[in-house]
Order: C-alpha cells, then structure tokens, then sequence
C-alpha cells in the first residue's frame, strides 16, 4: 500500500472513531494523533474561541503541555488567529521571519517552533476554532497535501467540537427542564394542599346559609356552591397527579361493577350535557363488566374523559359512552362528534397541563389536567388509554381495564414490553 492510500485509510478511520466517541476529549487525541502521523509533525493543538470571543484558547494539545491552558492566542498578531478570521488554511515555513507568529506560547513551554500550518475548522461556514500542527520532520517544508489532510480533520474537529457543544446544551437543557418539573410538582402539592381548608369553609358555609336566606336567593347561592364544587374537582385532580407522581396514591382493590359506575356517572352527567344541548348517550349490555380494582379511581378516570367529551362538543353535538368486555379486559370507549385534535397536539393530551387552544385564544375550560389524571389512574391498574381524532369530526377515546390483577400484571409487562 502506498502512502497516499495508507493516508486515505488513516482519515477514514478516523471518520469511524469519531461516530463512536464517548466524550470530547476522546475525539480530540484521536484527530491530533492522527495529525501528527499524517504529517510528520512534533505537535498538534486544537484551538477554540475562548469565553468572551476575543482570543482562542487550546482546548486539545498532542502531545500534552498543561502550562498552555492559561495562554490566550490573539486573534490579530497569530497565525491561529489569521487562519480562524480570513477562514482559510496558513502555511509558513519559517515563523522567524513571520510577523503573525505568537512567541508567547513558545516562552510558556520552551518549545521552539520552526514551522507551522493551521487550518480553520468551519461548521456551516463559520470558524470554530483551528488546528495547526508545528515543525514538520527532518526540517522539511509542510506541503499541499499536509493541508489537504489537516483540512480534512478539520472537518472531523468540526463536527466532534459542535456534537460535544450540543450535548453539554442538551444537559443543561435536561437539568432545566428537571428543576422548572421540580417547581411544577411543588406548585401543585403546595397548591392543592393549601387550598383544600378554605374551599372547605366556602362550601360547608354556602350550603348552610341556602338553608337559611330567603328562595330568591337560591340561584345566587347554588352559583357559589356550583363553582366551588368546580373548584374543589380542580384541587382533588391536582391532589391525584401529585399523589400519582411521588408514589402516595393507593391502589385498594376490590370488585367493581363498571356498569353501575358508568350508568351512575352518565346519570350525574346529564344535565351538564343537556345544559349544553348535548346529546349524552349508553351503550351498555345487561353484564355487570365486574373488575378487580379501586372504584374511586376507576370513576375519576371514566368521568374525566366523559366530561371531557362534553367540554369539547359544541352545542347539538353527541356524546356516547359505549361499554363492553373483550377477553381479558373491560373496555370502555367515549366517543364524541366534538371539534377533534389536529394531529400535532395528539400525542401530547395525556400531559399534565396541555392545552390543544392557546391560553390567549382559547374557548374552553378545564387546566388540562383531566386526560392526565385519567391516564394515571388507568395505569395503576395496569390498563391502557389511547385516543383516536379527526380535527373537526370528533374524538375516541378508549380505556382497557383487566379483569383482574394478575391479569394487569401480565398486561403492563405486553404495554411496556
């Protein structure tokens, strides 16, 4: 094999290197040594911007000299810096008679530099920072090929520098998003807890006091007690994602009868439906569709999406609540000719406080937290929830409880399997 080809195949290896380094620091040797190699060379660095842009500092050096960290290269008077602003390879032969030539790196090291060939590494057209190579063997000039190579690993540099910068970004974006779920978490607890006593009050005190004013007014009265029953179905799906989220909630299993649970909860939906001139309709068989499980929880999660349907059909639209056992599992499917999901917002209804309307132009109620909760407590029992939507046609949603708790043992290892 001949140089050129044994040259070809050293900078093809290292294009599969750098696909498998672990850390920056592991792609910058593995492009230095390379450059020493290929060229002949005594010393390899890689420079980059330095924190406030105005210099560069060695980010890499091959082989090692520490004392070189505290050394900032100019980016006027250096040939590492002529070649990070005109964007272009420099080659120079003889640093002696060089105007450009930065001595101070050569005072901090001891190191006398002869001869030097610095290439800009770009990254879409702009200048990350350079990697030069210093005195060539035997005292011999450094030549096109010497650049064509130190180009080509710059163009590896490139790529290793800015996959490392964006994974440092993708940290720090990971540790944000941890610590603003962090004050999410404590803004619902707090909330939810707080406000439990004096809602508590407001409620216990209207409904006295109807007994007590005048029936003309009751309207008044009932307005208090209706939003503050709002209120408080607010602050128990609150209590119920905080208590899912940090392992409070308890699963107390027993036998449930979903056909009672569904037709008492379409009986208490009713009236919020035809209030709306919505059509709420069963479709359920004479089998009791009994399930192991915790009733309270298997009510909160049929009823969040049952009034979900409703907030999201518009007046004369229909409801249907349709329940049925399919081996294995009760199913229990809500299905609405409602204004749908646009397929962008779809896979994202079941978060905590998503919203498919801006908080600006919105028309609906609710804090988005409805299709949250009912996906927790399903899960608790091992079940399965999903939505199927057309924007502007309506929605499916669909709930698959087991039968019974080995059954949702085996099903939560099939869903998360």
């Amino acid at each position: 094999m001949d140089q050129q080809s044994r040259r070809m195949e050293r900078l093809i290896q290292i294009g599969r290197d750098l696909s498998t380094a672990a850390d920056l620091y592991s792609v910058t040797q593995s492009i230095l040594g390379a450059a020493l190699e290929l060229t002949g060379s005594e010393s390899a660095s890689i420079l980059e911007l330095d924190s406030d842009g105005k210099g560069l500092r060695f980010l890499a050096v091959c082989p090692e000299a520490k004392t070189l960290q505290t050394v900032t290269v100019p980016m006027t008077g250096s040939l590492a810096g002529l070649a990070f602003r005109q964007k272009k390879t420099v080659s120079v032969n003889d640093v002696s008679a060089s105007q450009q030539h930065f001595k101070n790196a050569d005072r901090v090291t001891g190191f006398k530099t002869r001869s030097l060939l610095a290439s800009p590494i770009l990254f879409r057209g702009e200048s990350l920072g350079v990697i030069e190579v210093v005195n060539k063997a035997a005292r011999s000039d450094y030549n096109g090929d010497d650049a064509t190579i130190l180009e080509t690993l710059a163009a590896h540099a490139a790529l290793g520098i800015q996959n490392a910068h964006l994974q440092t970004l993708l940290e720090k974006t990971k540790e944000e998003a941890a610590r603003l779920d962090k004050m999410k978490n404590d803004f619902v607890a707090i909330t939810s807890h707080e406000l439990r006593t004096p809602l508590g009050l407001i409620l216990g005190h209207s409904t006295f006091l109807r007994e007590l004013v005048e029936e003309e007014y009751h309207p008044q009265m009932d307005t208090i007690i209706k939003n503050a029953m709002r209120l408080k179905e607010i602050i128990e799906s609150m209590s119920s994602v905080d208590n899912a989220q940090t392992g409070m909630a308890v699963l107390r299993r027993r036998t449930v009868s979903v056909r009672r649970q569904v037709l008492d909860l379409v009986a208490q939906l009713r009236e919020e439906a035809e209030q709306k001139n919505i059509t709420l309709g069963i479709e359920i068989g004479d089998s009791d569709l009994m399930i192991e499980g915790d009733s309270e929880k298997i009510n909160l999660a049929i009823s969040n999406l049952i009034r979900n349907g409703i907030l999201f059909t518009n007046e004369g639209g229909h409801v249907f609540v349709v329940a049925e056992q399919v081996p294995g599992y009760v199913k229990i499917a809500v299905i609405d000719d409602g204004i749908g999901i646009p397929v962008k917002d779809a896979p994202h209804v079941f978060d905590r406080f998503y919203q498919v309307e801006s908080h600006l132009t919105r028309k609906h109620g609710g804090m988005g937290l409805g299709l949250s909760v009912a996906k927790m407590m399903v899960e608790m029992h091992g079940g399965r929830i999903w939505v199927e939507s057309a924007e502007g046609k309506g929605s499916i949603f669909t709930i698959l409880f087991p039968l019974d708790s080995s059954q949702a043992e085996a099903a939560g290892k099939v869903f998360t399997g």
